[in-house]
């Protein structure tokens, strides 16, 4: 610590100091124990250390002794006078330029809240329900067996990562960009905790309050947000869109951000009958794999006795190439359950989600295997794909088809599923030896299972491809390959299979002016902050777009 001398006396000067630290987890538990240390390590006075903020939390399991990495800034002498997050000013917008904005999930949310920043109107329009009352109709999937197919896991308040746990890791290198979005989060009610740790989640349980404050921010600076209110046609006048038409009859007029998700597959088919350009795009399919959580604890944690009192649930990332493609794991959800996420009849689609302590006995990830378009021109993907016909006059793939890949493969799944939402489900080991499981293992997906030999009905591309994946994570890591864990089918929504192609520069589509592509369902992002981010950057386009019309 820095001293001056004035007049004979010591007098203590006021400093704040950062200090990148590895320490035990349980030096890592609380404020106390982290002053302890680095008073101790830093030969500072634990006197003088006044408050301590956490800026970076991350975990070292790389080696036997698992440590905690910590960057940490130290008040001495002093307390924090700033909040730890950064606030957003949001003015009114009553009387200002209008903006529709289609989808209220976190593309087109946080494009809204941008719109209002740069003095906009935003109108958001929302074909499913509030995110409250989207949780009864999510009930009834797991309860009755029944998809509403304007209100389920996919549409609604808050999009699909309303109540697919709500993880806000991104490999967005716009780190300004990212800071953005999770302070904006953290204004509306998230944990700061997201701001520390090197993989950020709010949870399931806590993330339908944020949005509602979100909603809530909107509505008070004079924009409006309309549910149970869907798109059915954008106005094109003179090759440029200047408003939409909608279920209830009504007509919004303005510029539009068009942020519908990965899953607005009937806005895909009318934006394709209608001329707007699109292009078919690489997906990843496979299914969601789901372990004990104390087996992935053990297993990370090196550790028989699992994490312990002071560590979370363990996480995982695998990836391989096998034949070409990439295989690897997606969403991973310590601590987490499957759910039944499909958005219409007929269909059987898995995801996963955490709720914010991340408790759950059953840790689980998409595992996937990567597809491109021109793999189907594989003779055993193409046959099962009704409308995979390449156009006439070129030789380029249906934009749709991959959506219509995605569409056969949860339809099979139905049928393997005794039409109903019971997902057809395999033991992990059994799957790699291509045997039928005798019985399944206790799972955390409500609807139920059913025993099913997806080494059989899945297409090999896809099937030997995660079998031989399985085998080499088995082998990198020794016990994830068993038969304790469950494949559970399918995982079809990890990206939209359809790029709405835009302008890199104007963000506006090629060939028609107004019109926005945004987000997750337009082909531009992967995941709720780079969402937002791109969200934010369409918001940004339609400002310079209105001051040149």
């Amino acid at each position: 610590m820095e001293l001056r001398v004035l007049c004979g006396k010591k007098e203590k000067k006021n400093m704040i100091q950062e200090y990148q630290i590895r320490v035990l987890p349980e030096q890592a538990a609380n404020e106390q124990s982290i002053k302890l240390f680095i008073s101790k390590d830093k030969g500072l006075d634990a006197r003088t250390i006044k408050a301590i903020r956490v800026l970076k939390r991350s975990i070292d399991a790389r080696q036997r002794t698992i440590y905690v990495n910590l960057k940490v800034r130290l008040y001495i002498n002093e307390l924090p006078q700033d909040d730890e997050f950064t606030r957003t000013i949001y003015n009114k917008v009553d009387d200002k330029p209008q903006v529709i904005v289609v989808g209220a999930g976190p593309g087109g949310l946080f494009a809204a809240l941008r719109l209002i920043e740069l003095g906009l109107r935003p109108i958001v329009v929302e074909r499913g329900k509030n995110v409250r009352d989207r949780k009864v109709d999510i009930a009834r999937i797991s309860r009755e067996h029944k998809v509403d197919p304007e209100s389920n896991y996919s549409f609604g308040e808050g999009g699909a990562g309303a109540y697919s746990d709500g993880k806000l890791y991104t490999r967005s290198k716009k780190r300004g960009n990212v800071d953005k979005i999770l302070n904006v989060f953290c204004q509306h009610g998230a944990s700061t905790s997201i701001l520390v740790d090197a993989h950020p989640h709010i949870g399931t349980d806590k993330l339908p309050r944020v949005i509602e404050n979100m909603r809530n921010t909107i509505l008070e600076c004079g924009g409006e947000v309309h549910f149970e209110t869907r798109m059915d046609a954008l106005i094109i006048e003179k090759e440029k869109v200047v408003g939409i038409e909608t279920n209830t009859g009504k007509i919004f007029r303005g510029p539009v951000i068009l942020a519908t998700g990965h899953s607005a597959r009937d806005v895909y088919r009318w934006l394709y009958e209608n001329g707007v350009q699109l292009e078919a795009k690489g997906i990843a399919v496979g299914v969601r794999l789901e372990h004990p959580s104390h087996l992935i604890d053990q297993i990370q944690y090196h550790n028989k006795n699992g994490r312990g009192k002071y560590l979370p649930a363990a996480e995982y990332s695998f990836v391989t190439q096998v034949d070409g493609r990439g295989v690897y794991s997606f969403c991973m959800c310590p601590g987490g359950f499957v759910v039944p996420a499909a958005s219409g009849p007929h269909q059987i689609v898995v995801n996963g989600m955490s709720p914010s302590n991340r408790g759950g006995k059953w840790s689980n990830s998409g595992m996937v295997v990567e597809l491109r378009p021109e793999d189907l021109m594989n003779e055993e993907l193409n046959s099962l794909i009704c409308h995979s016909e390449r156009s006439e006059e070129s030789e380029h793939i249906h934009p749709l088809s991959m959506m219509y890949l995605q569409e056969a493969l949860e339809a099979a799944c139905w049928q393997q599923g005794n039409m109903r939402q019971t997902a057809p489900a395999q033991r992990m080991v059994d799957f790699t030896r291509k045997k039928l499981s005798y019985d399944l293992p206790a799972s955390s997906y409500s609807p139920g299972l059913v025993s099913s030999p997806l080494h059989f009905w899945m297409p090999h591309f896809i099937s030997d491809r995660l079998s031989k994946g399985f085998q080499q994570f088995g082998r990198s890591s020794h016990g994830f390959l068993t038969n304790e864990a469950c494949m559970i089918g399918m995982e079809t929504r990890t990206s939209a299979p359809v790029r709405i192609v835009r302008d890199n520069e104007t963000l506006q589509h090629l060939t028609v002016g107004g019109l926005f592509p945004c987000g997750e369902g337009a082909g531009y992002a992967g995941g709720i902050v780079s969402a937002g981010i791109d969200g934010e950057r369409c918001a940004d386009a339609v400002a310079a777009y209105l001051r040149i019309v």
